[in-house]
């Protein structure tokens, strides 16, 4: 399969890194797109600090039966500081690519590509299929964009490999484009923020984090709330257009093409006389 994790090799044998094929060559642009108009308002803005300890990381107010995790109640998971800004935590782990067990470790896409990172419940449930092969079936456009996309959950290798290998028709994934984690230890899930702690699965988190290592967007939805590819694809080139033009900021709803304004106070009217 020609796609960007081709170059892996198979667990039997010494392990390839899936970010290995990628160039290293790096454009040099910054990572935190910090409109001048912005430096000095706030200073935690351009934060480029390591995770706090997981240990700060706050408990759910209740656990969730299966009934429960059906219908989506479950409490949150809530970092104690916003990853936003932060340098994104850094894992190796196994993971599933092209029917392969691959190893993946994050920290290697650093000056060489973004990564889509996002989470999920379990294997074999309801919402999760719809997403997972929805990224996949837009992989070429994220590959347009220089961009990698890999799944998380706390399921095993074995499963992940089993559902790949099961018909979409039959709710299964087919082949996929892309790697699947295996986080049995729950901790990349913790380091994120993401872990229901009670139950060992993760929310719908999902991450978007540039070339510098830096996590530029973060969300986290419940269970049975699924997520658009189509708005992370926008998210993700509204964070590359603001990394490339640094005295630009995108209004709401932005997409490639439409006009962007300048922060500042003067400036901005000639956007917003044209709204």
């Amino acid at each position: 399969m020609a796609t960007a994790c081709a170059a892996v090799s198979a667990v039997a044998v010494p392990v390839a890194s899936v970010a290995n094929h990628i160039a290293s060559s790096s454009s040099g642009t910054p990572s935190l797109a910090i409109p001048r108009s912005y430096e000095g308002l706030n200073k935690s803005f351009g934060a480029r600090i390591a995770p706090r300890s997981t240990s700060a990381f706050r408990k759910p107010v209740t656990g969730v039966s299966l009934k429960q995790f059906s219908k989506g109640k479950v409490a949150s998971a809530r970092c104690a500081s916003p990853l936003v800004g932060n340098v994104a935590p850094d894992f190796e782990a196994e993971a599933v690519f092209d029917q392969e067990f691959v190893k993946i470790k994050l920290s290697e896409y650093i000056g060489k590509r973004y990564v889509v990172l996002f989470f999920y419940p379990l294997d074999f449930t309801f919402v999760c299929p719809t997403e997972i092969t929805a990224f996949s079936d837009k992989h070429e456009e994220f590959e347009k964009l220089n961009t990698e996309v890999i799944g998380v959950s706390t399921d095993s290798v074995f499963s992940h490999l089993a559902w790949i290998q099961t018909d979409r028709k039959s709710g299964g994934l087919g082949d996929l484009k892309y790697p699947l984690v295996s986080d049995l230890t729950k901790k990349i899930a913790e380091d994120f923020g993401v872990l229901i702690p009670d139950q060992g699965i993760a929310l719908r988190g999902l991450f978007i984090i540039d070339k510098e290592g830096v996590i530029q967007h973060a969300t986290i939805n419940n269970l049975a709330i699924g997520r658009s590819v189509e708005e992370t694809l926008r998210t993700l080139q509204a964070v590359q257009y603001v990394q490339e033009n640094p005295d630009e900021v995108c209004p709401a709803g932005w997409k490639p093409g439409e006009k962007t304004m300048k922060p500042d106070t003067k400036l901005s009217k000639e956007y917003f006389a044209q709204v």
